[in-house]
């Protein structure tokens, strides 16, 4: 393509159920790629859609296909509001992650609702979209997907980690750039902050108050997941196997010590995959849990980087606009040495309104 300058739309929902990020940018290939961010949002879910993806693992597949019909719908109302409410232009394409409903690579499965072609219909916008599914049926993780975009537009920095509903690292090992997602992260804490009737834990200030459960901790840091090798992601099927289970022996605990403790296990998790030296730009909802931040930072020689609240909040919707970017230009947007795939690919479909 000669066109050299995208104005795009990156529309995110994360497994921490926060709600739907917007994010518009701008991106322009000179010698390399450069971004500006423009306008953004995140459109709260109502209660009604926090309790249906809350619940998606108890679907079944045809459950599954008639909410995701539904969903398209309301992702479209909010593109369609979002657009309104900033006077966007319909040269402004949409590319979209969609929402997580079953993440099972081992056994071939990916399912993200709201990449529908009706999305660009709805919208009267190019969409690009569904991006994990290639991957996978090309014996990929189909995760993480951020690390393309960390490469080309976060290259100043030794590692870049994104906390949301589960954490994820990006960062060169000797001398080959690796991928993984590391632990979960909000998925665990705002279900343990729900207790006190709060979305979540806001600073961290309610770990900040509890003590450590030994017992609980070092249950957590046994998990099986933390000593496979990379390439390996997460999805809320592991937590509900996994991490649930293991809460569930102490329930007479204190809200505020399992959070402690979770916290403090994330933060172990975190700085055993960090280089021992360097700048670590820490991004995503987890970022402004300072509690969380301070102590990882405590476990690492390296400098810990949070960024302005945009880039915090908005990263990950500014890189898969990046990807669909990448698509559009049928170039690389997937690489194989993260995801495990049997070759770097241009992965997503493009619907046309």
């Amino acid at each position: 393509m000669e066109r050299a300058i995208y104005r795009v739309i990156g529309l995110m929902s994360g497994t921490s159920l926060d709600g739907v990020d917007l994010a518009e940018v701008t991106f322009e290939k000179k010698d390399h790629w450069h971004f500006d961010m423009g306008v953004c949002a995140t459109y709260p879910y109502p209660d009604y859609w926090y309790q249906k993806l809350a619940n998606l693992t108890s679907y079944s597949r045809a459950d599954l296909a008639d909410l995701d019909h539904e969903f398209t719908r309301y992702l479209g109302d909010c593109v369609n509001r979002f657009c309104h409410e900033h006077q966007l232009p319909k040269e402004v394409f949409l590319s979209s992650h969609g929402h997580t409903a079953l993440h099972q690579p081992q056994r071939g499965i990916t399912y993200q609702l709201g990449n529908l072609p009706a999305l660009a219909s709805h919208t009267q916008r190019t969409v690009v979209c569904d991006f994990r599914s290639q991957d996978v049926a090309l014996g990929g993780q189909g995760a993480p997907l951020v690390p393309i975009g960390d490469q080309l537009l976060f290259s100043t920095y030794d590692a870049c980690v994104n906390l949301g509903g589960f954490a994820n690292i990006s960062t060169t090992h000797q001398g080959a750039y690796k991928a993984y997602d590391i632990c979960a992260v909000n998925t665990v804490l705002n279900r343990l902050a729900s207790r006190l009737n709060r979305p979540y834990d806001e600073d961290g200030k309610w770990a900040r108050k509890g003590q450590m459960i030994v017992s609980l901790f070092d249950r957590l840091q046994g998990l099986d997941f933390y000593r496979q090798a990379a390439p390996k992601s997460l999805g809320v099927e592991w937590v509900s196997e996994h991490i649930v289970p293991i809460f569930s022996d102490f329930q007479t605990a204190s809200v505020e010590d399992l959070l402690h403790t979770y916290t403090q296990h994330i933060a172990l998790q975190i700085a055993n995959q960090l280089p021992q030296q360097g700048r670590i730009l820490i991004t995503g909802g987890g970022a402004f849990n300072r509690f969380l931040i301070q102590r990882i930072q405590e476990q690492t020689q390296s400098q810990i980087v949070v960024p302005e609240a945009g880039i915090v909040a908005y990263k990950e919707a500014l890189i898969f606009g990046f990807l669909g970017v990448l698509k559009l230009r049928n170039e690389t947007n997937c690489l194989a040495g993260v995801t495990g795939a049997q070759k770097d690919h241009s992965s997503g479909q493009i619907f046309f309104p």
